[in-house]
Formats: structure tokens, C-alpha cells, sequence
């Protein structure tokens, strides 16, 4: 059986992550949501390892610049894609590592779009079992 492309949703409007989830669920993709940055570093510390990494910027506790430092910072995780979803302007605040960027508001369609050539792009890394990063 083949396992199903995970999606890491980095954001911490849990409206806008909702929709993300919910929306990229429907597509076929486990998602993993995560509320900022020390959230998403639990999960993939835990052994996920996502296809993609959806990254909104400004966020409380660690924001995006600094989850992708540490990303960029561990061998394991630093080849993980991460796609940035942000306003333009929080963007050029100083610079990111990201593969691409998608403005605020976001198009579904072309998210989705963007989404599904990645996964089709990246090979599925290992998957850890269910857990709970709380």
C-alpha cells in the first residue's frame, strides 16, 4: 500500500489552517497542522518527515524565519521543501530560504496546484506513527 504524501501546515490563524487542512485532506494528503514553528519542530523531531512545508512567517513563540533556520540547521530536515505563505511585504522583511512564495490571501487552485507537482516531485521520506507532539 502506498503511503499518503504528508503536508506540514505551519500558520497560526487556525481559520486559515483549518482550510488548508481540510482542503488538502480532501486532495489525498495527510496533514499535520501546527499552531508555529516549536510545534512544527516537534512533529518532524518526532520522525515525520512531510513532502512539503506550507510556512506562514509571522507567528507567536518561534516565527518562520527562526523555524527555518533550525530547519536549515539539522541535515535530516534540511532538504524538506517550504513553500512560504505570507503577504509580500513580511516576505522582503529580511531574507528566507524558501522554494517558492505564495501571497495572502492564498487562491485555493493554485495551492492545490502547487501542492500536487511538489508531491510529485519529492520522494515520500519515512513516516512515524501516530503521536501527539502536546
Amino acid at each position: 500500500m502506498t503511503e499518503r504524501p504528508i503536508i506540514l501546515v505551519v500558520d497560526d490563524d487556525p481559520d486559515l489552517r483549518a482550510v488548508l487542512c481540510e482542503a488538502l485532506g480532501a486532495d489525498g494528503y495527510d496533514v499535520i497542522p501546527a499552531a508555529d514553528g516549536a510545534e512544527a519542530l516537534t512533529w518532524l523531531r518526532l520522525g515525520f518527515r512531510p513532502r512539503l512545508i506550507l510556512l506562514d512567517l509571522l507567528m507567536p513563540v518561534m516565527d518562520g524565519w527562526r523555524f527555518r533556520e533550525s530547519l536549515g540547521a539539522d541535515p535530516a530536515l534540511a532538504g524538506i521543501p517550504v513553500v512560504l505563505i505570507s503577504t509580500e511585504d513580511n516576505a522582503r522583511r529580511e531574507p528566507i530560504d524558501v522554494a517558492m512564495l505564495l501571497r495572502k490571501p492564498l487562491a485555493l487552485g493554485e495551492l492545490r496546484a502547487m501542492v500536487a507537482r511538489f508531491c510529485e516531485l519529492a520522494p515520500q521520506q519515512n513516516v512515524a506513527p501516530d503521536a501527539n507532539p502536546g
